[in-house]
């Protein structure tokens, strides 16, 4: 049988305070409460560990090397506990988001400081989102992708178009040109010839992008190869090249001039994009207030 921790604690109390009903206000106890852990602690340990007077509780020799043995590990215990316990008044809630890079830069990270509650923000391929999300390691998720778990359920909030753009320094009056006589064959082939952006992790706007309107996959491999999309929107302001990247990406880019959208693509490709939750979260205000950012700042 193991000695019983809240024992330990009303000894100590008992021994601090000098009586019963000090260690009972001490603990939040009833009196006939502490007896009973004292009661159970002298009869696990076989001896007397206080002698009772009318007035006070005097320690015997035992008690005494009792409590110098754990009066240090039970001040330890309780320091944590009290540093680990959760106040909802004090407490900040945590919650964590995942989703692309690109999509935390332009929606959320200029409102992070704001926020009354704890985010973590995570990075990553969507299908491990969705797992994450399922599992309780995330509480939302920012995805053009819907997977099959029950215990989760999706909301459209916002389409995304993947474009095909260039730098405000390329000449593109051939392409047009080609465009306008819609001519696929000598349109993959000029768009091959030119100096292209992509990014370390992911090339699949521009599969995607290529397959459905050449029927075939790029058979070429991008100049500069780059950590994300936004770092592929700065190469491209002002300069000349090409990418094929989501057009919210660079709405402003383009109104300024500082980039030319080239081709929406035939057909066009747009992405519906979904806040993924779980079904029962404890974290619903939240949850609420960052969908709120992007449904204020739609993509």
């Amino acid at each position: 049988m193991l000695i019983n921790l809240e024992w330990l604690r009303t000894f100590k109390a008992i021994y601090e305070t000098g009586t019963l009903t000090g260690a009972a206000k001490a603990l939040y106890l009833s009196q006939p409460g502490v007896s009973l852990h004292l009661s159970s602690l002298e009869t696990y340990t076989g001896y007397k560990l206080f002698d009772r007077s009318a007035k006070t509780m005097t320690p015997t020799e035992r008690g005494k090397v009792l409590y110098n043995f754990i009066v240090e590990p039970i001040c330890k215990l309780e320091a944590t506990e009290q540093l680990f316990h959760r106040s909802s008044k004090i407490d900040r809630a945590t919650i964590s988001i995942g989703m692309c890079f690109e999509t935390f830069q332009f929606t959320l990270e200029q409102h992070i400081s704001k926020l009354p509650f704890n985010v973590i923000i995570k990075f990553g391929e969507y299908p491990e989102m969705q797992q994450d999300l399922d599992k309780g390691l995330l509480d939302l998720i920012i995805t053009p992708q819907k997977g099959a778990q029950k215990n989760l359920e999706y909301k459209a909030f916002s389409k995304e178009r993947i474009v095909l753009v260039c730098g405000s320094k390329t000449d593109i009056k051939p392409l047009k040109k080609l465009l306008k006589e819609k001519q696929p064959a000598a349109i993959q082939d000029w768009l091959k010839h030119q100096i292209w952006y992509s990014t370390a992790a992911d090339m699949e706007h521009l599969r995607k992008f290529w397959l459905l309107n050449f029927k075939q996959h790029p058979d070429f491999k991008p100049n500069y190869i780059v950590p994300n999309i936004s770092s592929i929107v700065r190469c491209l302001i002002n300069a000349a090249g090409f990418s094929v990247i989501p057009d919210f990406l660079c709405k402003e880019a383009i109104s300024s001039g500082k980039m030319q959208l080239v081709w929406e693509g035939d057909p066009i490709i747009e992405n519906t994009l979904y806040f993924g939750t779980r079904k029962r979260t404890m974290y619903a205000d939240e949850i609420s207030a960052i969908q709120q950012i992007f449904l204020e700042k739609p993509i």
